[in-house]
């Protein structure tokens, strides 16, 4: 588990927390895409996940141009505070474009075989689905991401298996978005979006106030099946 640096396409380099498999065979990688707070300890840990499983797992720092290696607390007002701030100075087209350049570099990378997913949390997750319109990843996974409805008629762009995790009760969408979206995906043969009754935003953020094991293990457990057949088989 290390960071390294990966050059922007506009300029400059941006870390990225990196977190290998153990042994030296090929393995597939998978692009870890953060939260609001940062690549923080939750998002560091689930790359380490990931390895575990077997990928080669990267998350860039997209709040780089802002500040670099943001890490904030979750749990805390201030780090709540301080992620909005990020968030309302954030970039979407140029955090897609340093996720394209971090897939650019995963694919030269001498342990990475041929196929590269990416999954992300929150405003990751709406970059999931941009990966999956913009980029040539081969399967893209998004849990709760927010705003997606404003972006769904770029859908006719996916070519590569997507996978959405919605919150029936998110407080930051709402059931018209959520209808938005699965109406503008219907026709994607490769696009499927299961919804969690019952549960809020972040459900599957450990430690978070929303946390809801038995949504979290649902979702955890369909991303797996669904890496697997399409990134492993």
């Amino acid at each position: 588990m290390t960071d390294i640096l990966i050059d922007a396409a506009d300029g400059g380099q941006f870390s990225a927390y990196l977190a290998e498999p153990e042994g030296t065979a090929k393995a597939p990688g998978m692009i870890v895409i953060q939260e609001i707070f940062g690549v923080n300890a939750n998002v560091r840990a689930i790359c380490d996940d990931y390895a575990r499983a077997g990928y080669l797992a990267i998350a860039p720092d997209l709040f780089w141009r802002q500040e670099p290696g943001v890490q904030l607390d979750s749990t805390t007002k201030e780090g709540w505070a301080r992620a909005m701030e990020f968030f309302q100075g954030f970039s979407e087209t140029k955090g897609v474009e340093d996720l394209i350049a971090t897939l650019a570099w995963l694919r030269t990378h001498p342990r990475v075989a041929n196929k590269i997913g990416d999954v992300g949390y929150c405003l990751g997750g709406k970059l999931a689905y941009l990966m999956s319109t913009r980029s040539d990843t081969d399967a893209s996974v998004g849990y709760y991401g927010v705003g997606i409805e404003g972006s769904i008629g770029e859908a006719g762009a996916i070519t590569k298996p997507l996978l959405l995790h919605a919150a029936e009760k998110d407080g930051f969408s709402s059931p018209e978005a959520l209808k938005e979206i699965r109406e503008g995906l219907a026709p994607i043969v490769h696009a499927t979006v299961e919804s969690y009754p019952g549960v809020d935003h972040a459900f599957a953020r450990k430690g978070g106030e929303h946390y809801d094991a038995a949504a979290a293990e649902l979702a955890d457990r369909r991303t797996a099946e669904f890496f697997a057949k399409y990134l492993k088989a």
